[in-house]
């Protein structure tokens, strides 16, 4: 008992001194993910006021600050709180001689590091893509998703709102992807993560941007746009599940965007009864009779 207290405590203690360390530049530039967001978040909010979609969108549409902090509590405050959970998870797993190398489908160690990364991407991606679709498709899941889907205008923030079990779920189902493929260098990851925390602040951002022939690899603004439609195709759970990558809603037939004036009604059925506050949002989806 005394060995998984121990791991709890180093890794909680280890993140926090970490994201200290990031938020007095006493980390590598290009490791400093605290620093890294707040760059890129004012960058697409800047070509969101030059270049806007919705031309009558404020520039502090609404709940713009209250998804700013959710930027801040899902990347660095829930991450510290839960990052002693998952050594001891690691290290319970270990016991039974389940480890990061144990599950490996492939050996990428001799691969060079841009295709690292790529299969890196792509394989993340793709766990996250199903993991939406459960999100969706179970009412017990969507009962957190319902939080992200309560935004009412499309800003770049709205990327990070999401409830707290929804770490619960991505974390262990990420991991589990990147056991698939021994030999990837962690420390390497920065450089996917911050790609991928672009592409979905680009996704939600108020900018019509399509990509051209691309759109059928990469996501965009107007075909996440439809993701959070108020009103779906008849007989859908949802549509458009891509986070990085549209190529999977093409793959699997769950693309849709019908138009692309940027008008459309966003939310869910019933979202004017849906909390309002960071509090009732994230202690939601526990109650009983959720629609």
């Amino acid at each position: 008992m005394e060995k998984y207290l121990d791991a709890f405590v180093n890794a909680f203690e280890g993140t926090l001194n970490w994201t200290w360390k990031s938020i007095i530049f006493e980390v590598p530039w290009y490791t400093n993910y605290f620093w890294g967001l707040i760059a890129i978040s004012i960058f697409v909010w800047l070509l969101e006021i030059a270049f806007p979609w919705r031309k009558d969108q404020s520039i502090f549409r609404r709940d713009f600050w209250l998804d700013a902090f959710y930027m801040f509590f899902n990347f660095f405050m829930f991450s510290i709180v839960i990052s002693g959970f998952y050594k001891v998870l690691e290290l319970l797993f270990a016991e039974v001689n389940i480890t990061a190398k144990s599950l490996a489908l492939i050996d990428m160690s001799n691969w060079s590091m841009g295709i690292q990364l790529l299969v890196f991407f792509i394989v993340l991606d793709f766990v996250q893509w199903f993991t939406h679709v459960l999100l969706h498709r179970y009412k017990f899941l969507w009962n957190f998703h319902k939080v992200h889907h309560s935004v009412k205008e499309m800003g770049f923030a709205a990327h990070l709102r999401f409830h707290w079990m929804e770490n619960i779920l991505y974390k262990p189902l990420k991991t589990f992807g990147v056991m698939l493929i021994g030999g990837f260098e962690p420390e390497q990851a920065f450089i996917v993560h911050f790609i991928a925390i672009a592409i979905g602040h680009f996704n939600h951002s108020n900018i019509k941007i399509t990509w051209g022939p691309i759109k059928y690899i990469f996501n965009n603004p107007v075909m996440h746009l439809y993701h959070h439609a108020y009103h779906l195709p008849e007989g859908k759970h949802g549509v458009n599940y891509g986070i990085s990558l549209s190529l999977w809603d093409y793959i699997f037939k769950t693309d849709y965007v019908p138009e692309d004036s940027g008008t459309i009604e966003i939310g869910f059925k019933g979202d004017d009864k849906f909390p309002q506050d960071f509090i009732g949002q994230n202690t939601y989806g526990f109650g009983k009779n959720k629609n």
